[in-house]
């Protein structure tokens, strides 16, 4: 996967280098680039950025540098040029999902109060960290790829780990414990040390549920349950009405 990134502070992406991008990088899996697009400035001092027409608070960045700056790079056809901006649609899981099976990403990282209008007609996404507002889109950028960039095949070595954790299936990860077994009076589930892998396992589902119903019941709402799944969750309901009504 190629991924380039269209920004006016290419030195801000030193971290993309380390763990598990640093990673994929180096075995070829994916190929990580910043463009500064203050290079296509539409004057002799390095301007991007101009007042809005109509009047208005703050500056926008301007369609030029950005639009010379894409065409420079020559994304695919199939590519997803993708803007940072915080009215665009809640970045999720599930868009990580999609974006790991590209062949090319392209952010475009925003600054100021917002680009021109027309730097809309070049992306093909507008994705949003989430309801609040950031100085750039540089911090959200790095978010994303690396939510994305760890659903590659062969970028986390456990694939496993990646199905059983939280927000894959709209489910939350179930509690998960390691040595020592006890720790000031709190004790591992005995069941974890069982050596019963079935039983495990219907531990495991029952408790993803019931974390999910406690800290994050939007997500059932989507989650596909067997009839057994949905019995827990009734008996965690009417546990939560006898509990309420105390």
């Amino acid at each position: 996967m190629k991924i380039d990134v269209l920004t006016l502070f290419p030195e801000m992406f030193g971290p993309m280098s380390q763990s598990l991008m640093g990673s994929a990088q180096e075995k070829g899996i994916i190929e990580f680039k910043t463009h500064d697009f203050r290079q296509f400035a539409v004057n002799k001092h390095g301007h991007v950025d101009d007042y809005p027409y109509g009047g208005g608070a703050g500056m926008l960045l301007q369609v030029p540098p950005i639009v010379e700056t894409l065409e420079s790079i020559q994304p695919a056809d199939d590519a997803r040029i993708i803007l940072m901006d915080p009215t665009g649609v809640p970045f999720s899981q599930e868009i990580a999902q999609e974006w790991s099976t590209a062949s090319q990403l392209v952010f475009i990282c925003g600054h100021y109060e917002g680009f021109d209008e027309r730097v809309r007609n070049y992306v093909t996404d507008e994705v949003s960290l989430g309801d609040y507002v950031l100085t750039n889109g540089e911090l959200p950028t790095m978010v994303m790829v690396d939510a994305t960039v760890r659903l590659i095949p062969e970028v986390v070595g456990n694939a496993e780990s990646i199905v059983n954790e939280s927000h894959q299936n709209n489910l939350l990860e179930h509690p998960q414990y390691t040595r020592p077994r006890e720790f000031r009076g709190q004790e591992v589930p005995e069941i974890l040390l069982s050596g019963h892998h079935g039983n495990i396992e219907l531990w495991q589902r029952k408790e993803a549920i019931r974390r999910t119903f406690e800290r994050r019941p939007d997500l059932l709402e989507q989650a596909d349950l067997s009839p057994q799944e949905i019995a827990w969750l009734e008996e965690f309901k009417q546990n939560k009405n006898s509990t309420d009504q105390i």
